[in-house]
């Protein structure tokens, strides 16, 4: 622990995205692309050739694989000793925080598939300002005991620095 009154250093705790799960579709859709494309190259019936039906296996990939891979990809969730940071946005990145110094309160839902994958929604609400709903967190259960030791271990510095700053002339 930092001394009284010191700036305590940010450390990383988590790094995560949602849970995998979600590309589960993408990747069936991959799969069967590739089996048809592989077994009607050059079985194609008449009037159609090898060209447009790569075109529509490429336009199928982009739209169902790459995309929602990408869209998966930009979403991510930082922990730190300090607060929460949320960020969403492929070109233009959105970023929500939540400081554990403030307080917030912690919920935690889970649907049957959810828990089946030991996933979760979290949503972070410090009654000020908008909820923070991280959605389908891995490991929700260890992600939540992390939040809430850190938003005790935030409360007990701040209270801690702010009481260091009085003058404090009754100790003995």
């Amino acid at each position: 622990m930092p001394p009284p009154g010191a700036q305590t250093e940010e450390l990383l705790i988590a790094r995560f995205r949602s849970h995998a799960r979600r590309l589960f579709w993408s990747a069936v859709v991959l799969i069967a692309v590739f089996g048809a494309t592989a077994y009607f190259y050059d079985n194609l019936p008449a009037g159609l050739e090898n060209w447009m039906l790569l075109a529509a296996a490429g336009v199928a990939v982009l739209l169902l694989v790459v995309i929602p891979f990408f869209v998966w990809y930009s979403r991510s969730t930082t922990v730190t000793t300090r607060r929460v940071i949320a960020h969403h946005g492929i070109g233009a990145r959105r970023r929500q925080e939540m400081s554990h110094a403030r307080g917030y309160t912690i919920g935690v839902r889970r649907g049957p598939l959810q828990r089946l994958w030991g996933a979760g929604t979290i949503t972070l609400s410090n009654g000020v300002d908008a909820p923070l709903r991280l959605s389908n967190v891995p490991n929700v259960t260890l992600v939540h005991e992390t939040l809430a030791d850190q938003i005790e271990v935030g409360q007990i510095l701040a209270h801690r620095d702010a009481q260091g700053g009085a003058d404090n002339t009754d100790r003995f």
